[in-house]
């Protein structure tokens, strides 16, 4: 029997951690930007740029821009564990935007 397809997505993020009065800021000021995308098991639903997620690992990411991915390329990318109701500061995704580039 065929393994059941999924759609996945590549979210392209910056890690982000919580400073004293509860902000998402970025972890590292010399970020880099990675790739993670959905797996099988990924939990919650994407909604839009800013969005925080959690890795595998437990890392916490806000994501920058998210694209699709042919399935087959799937496990070319890390998968990620859960979206969660958070977003970082417009600012942030515009400041880690730039990196895009």
């Amino acid at each position: 029997m065929a393994k059941a397809k999924y759609p996945v997505q590549e979210y392209i993020g910056v890690p982000v951690e919580q400073d004293d009065s509860g902000q998402y800021v970025v972890r590292d000021n010399d970020f880099q930007l990675h790739s993670w995308r959905t797996g099988r098991h990924t939990k919650g639903k994407y909604q839009g740029e800013g969005q925080i997620f959690l890795t595998e690992n437990h890392l916490t990411v806000a994501v920058i821009a998210a694209k699709p991915v042919a399935y087959k390329d799937r496990h070319a990318i890390t998968p990620m564990q859960r979206f969660t109701s958070e977003f970082v500061s417009d600012d942030l995704v515009a400041a880690a935007k730039a990196k895009l580039h």
